[in-house]
């Protein structure tokens, strides 16, 4: 008589009476294990040790590591920079999400339609902005509009129109920033959108072609609420993005957002304080005030679709 040494692992009975192994249990647990491993250690470790120094008196050299509590989120409030940094990162932000929203569905749209012709170069070409190194773009728009040089100062000069210097005051630095930024992601969020669009059925548009909708009719009322989904994650990640803007106008400016700090923004704020000021707390803190401005217009932004979806 022969017996088995072949270990099994022990098996319990489902609810539908199917016999499955504890290794059958766990193995999609193990599956996502790797990314809740990497959030613990690179995104939730962090969080949690920003919020940390955020409440100290925090030094980069030695152990004078002083807890001081909220002081740090009283001085953020009470200064003026830090109003400015947010009110100029919701300029930028706003200038830049709205236009590329729009000129993305638009893209998409014609991209969308059966007739075009050389659709995968048309595709290609969008990615282009997109994989071009950021700094890069940066220098290159700053020559486009720079004051005694530039395609936009002779376009100018040859209407006989004044010459602007936009990195002067907030609003021309801010339209400078905001087209660097709907310039780089236009094309992306357009494939997004062309995605979602020819996941529509084709049965939806040819029910609203025998009705006898034109396109505009078609694209309000068959296009855009099949793909209101997308849109919303769309306007998520560019809330997320545009927030947390720096490379732009960090290159166009200057390491202080310029001289009356027309091109400051919270991130380049947090970054002058941790890295110039060696104020890391006080750093700590703006950039646990930005992860819950974040926070907030995502929520308001998941509040006003749902209110567009039950209306």
């Amino acid at each position: 008589m022969t017996t088995s040494l072949t270990w099994r692992a022990p098996a319990t009975r489902g609810r539908n009476g199917r016999v499955s192994s504890v290794w059958e249990r766990f193995t999609p647990y193990i599956y996502i294990a790797p990314f809740f491993l990497l959030f613990l250690a690179f995104g939730l470790g962090p969080l949690l040790f920003t919020g940390w120094v955020s409440l100290h008196d925090w030094q980069l050299l030695g152990d004078t590591h002083r807890y001081v509590g909220l002081q740090n989120y009283g001085e953020m409030f009470s200064d003026p920079r830090f109003w400015k940094a947010l009110r100029n990162t919701l300029a930028i932000f706003i200038l830049s999400t709205v236009p590329c929203m729009g000129l993305a569905l638009g893209l998409a749209s014609m991209l969308n339609n059966r007739s075009l012709r050389a659709k995968t170069f048309w595709r290609m070409a969008l990615l282009v902005p997109n994989v071009t190194p950021l700094v890069t773009v940066t220098l290159v728009f700053t020559s486009i509009f720079g004051r005694d040089y530039g395609p936009v100062t002779w376009i100018l000069q040859s209407l006989h129109l004044p010459v602007i210097d936009w990195g002067a005051s907030a609003m021309t630095t801010q339209i400078v920033i905001a087209i660097m930024v709907i310039w780089r992601w236009t094309g992306y969020n357009t494939l997004i959108y062309l995605a979602a669009m020819q996941a529509v059925p084709s049965a939806m548009y040819d029910c609203a072609e025998i009705d006898g909708a034109g396109r505009w009719t078609t694209f309000t009322q068959v296009t855009l609420p099949m793909i209101r989904p997308t849109i919303l994650f769309t306007v998520v990640t560019s809330t997320v993005g545009g927030l947390q803007i720096f490379t732009e106008p960090l290159l166009f400016t200057s390491p202080t957002g310029g001289n009356n700090g027309q091109g400051l923004t919270v991130t380049l704020l947090l970054y002058g304080q941790a890295f110039n000021s060696f104020k890391f707390g006080y750093a700590s803190a703006i950039a646990i005030a930005l992860l819950f401005i974040i926070l907030v217009l995502s929520l308001v932004n998941f509040a006003v679709a749902r209110l567009i979806r039950s209306s």
